[in-house]
């Protein structure tokens, strides 16, 4: 729980990932990294689109929330910024998304989407696909384990929903003593998350798995 050091940035960091050992953030309408000099640089910019949560990918790209006035969607990245991938739309050509939040990419290689307008979350495959929708609570973040499980914080609710890696619910995470306002959540490894309260600024580290 030491503070190594703090980086000043610009924007709210609400959106982050680790990519190649480095910060990786969502500006106002561009993607930036904190260097090894903890100096703050644009990786590469996003056009009329203003992004939302990015995540790391398996194949070394970057996923990518992009909202523009009531259009969303999911764009894979290189490194430099070249659009590789770009997911809108399902196969009846409607949007999947009304405001694509957060994003993570399953062991399986699904793309994995909090939609802050439908409360919902949506899944993709590796081919933009649509594979499930999980709705009903005000999901917030989202975030995979090693075994595919899938990790959703309720925000309003106060707990965790996991889901397997087909979007079946398989139980709720309430820690012992409860959580306020949950937001934040990562994996640890050996059965253990970390989560963040945004009411109170504390993070919580659970034991979620017996493993």
């Amino acid at each position: 729980g030491h503070l190594h050091h703090t980086v000043s940035i610009t924007t709210h960091g609400m959106y982050l990932c680790m990519y190649n050992k480095q910060v990786v953030y969502t500006g106002i309408k561009d993607i930036k990294m904190i260097s090894d000099t903890d100096t703050v640089v644009t990786m590469f910019t996003t056009g009329d689109w203003e992004p939302y949560g990015v995540t790391s990918a398996a194949s070394g790209d970057l996923l990518v929330c992009l909202r523009k006035d009531d259009q969303s969607k999911v764009v894979r990245y290189s490194s430099t910024g070249t659009v590789l991938q770009e997911i809108q739309y399902d196969s009846q050509c409607q949007p999947l998304y009304k405001w694509a939040y957060y994003i993570a990419e399953n062991v399986n290689g699904d793309i994995i989407v909090t939609d802050w307008k439908k409360n919902a979350v949506i899944a993709v495959d590796r081919l933009g696909i649509f594979r499930y929708s999980y709705s009903g609570f005000s999901s917030s973040t989202v975030t995979t384990d090693s075994v595919g499980h899938v990790i959703v914080t309720d925000y309003n609710g106060d707990k965790i929903h996991m889901l397997d890696r087909d979007g079946r619910f398989l139980r709720y995470i309430i820690p012992e003593g409860g959580i306020d306002g949950i937001r934040g959540v990562c994996i640890l490894g050996d059965g253990e998350m970390m989560v963040g309260e945004t009411k109170t600024g504390i993070a919580k580290r659970i034991k979620y798995l017996d493993e």
